[in-house]
């Protein structure tokens, strides 16, 4: 019975480790002993997803637009290509008004038989002409493609307008 209590007592006094969130700690426990092992903890890294240094097209425009704006008489002339479609717009930054809006998906711009998306957006850029010259406009103050690259459908809606000399 002596003995007993004496193991009793010593298995009492053992202290094992615990882990938990905030580090290590001491318990003691009165049962049998349980094995932890320690698991390897891997180091918190934490990487940059892109090169800080490249800048996004579309915050570049953003800063650009601050120091072109347009007036009634020299409008901005905005251009934006989606995947399939363009749209162009002359805008009065001064009145907060679009001037002349124009794109790909109109009918009267597209015909009755549908043509092509790069011949419709040669007629935008020629509706666009029309208006700029119903509304007395002889230039323009910027030319704001949104951060978009000159592809196909921007080159078609940019023959028309370099005739007229908006562009240089």
């Amino acid at each position: 019975m002596v003995s007993r209590m004496a193991a009793l007592t010593s298995l009492s006094s053992v202290q094992f480790r615990l882990t938990d969130i905030l580090g290590t700690r001491l318990k003691p426990c009165p049962l049998f002993p349980v094995r932890i092992t320690n698991m390897p903890v891997k180091p918190l890294v934490i990487e940059a997803r892109n090169n800080s240094r490249v800048e996004s097209p579309k915050t570049r425009n953003r800063r650009s637009r601050k120091k072109f704006n347009g007036t009634q008489t020299k409008p901005r002339l905005s251009v934006f290509c989606s995947d399939k479609q363009l749209y162009g717009m002359l805008v009065d930054d001064f009145n907060k008004k679009c001037l002349f809006y124009g794109s790909t998906l109109q009918k009267s711009i597209r015909g009755d038989p549908p043509c092509t998306v790069l011949e419709a957006a040669k007629r935008v850029g020629e509706e666009l002409i029309k208006a700029s010259i119903d509304l007395k406009i002889n230039e323009i103050s910027s030319y704001d493609r949104n951060g978009n690259a000159r592809g196909e459908r921007m080159q078609a809606f940019e023959i028309a307008i370099k005739q007229h000399g908006f562009l240089p």
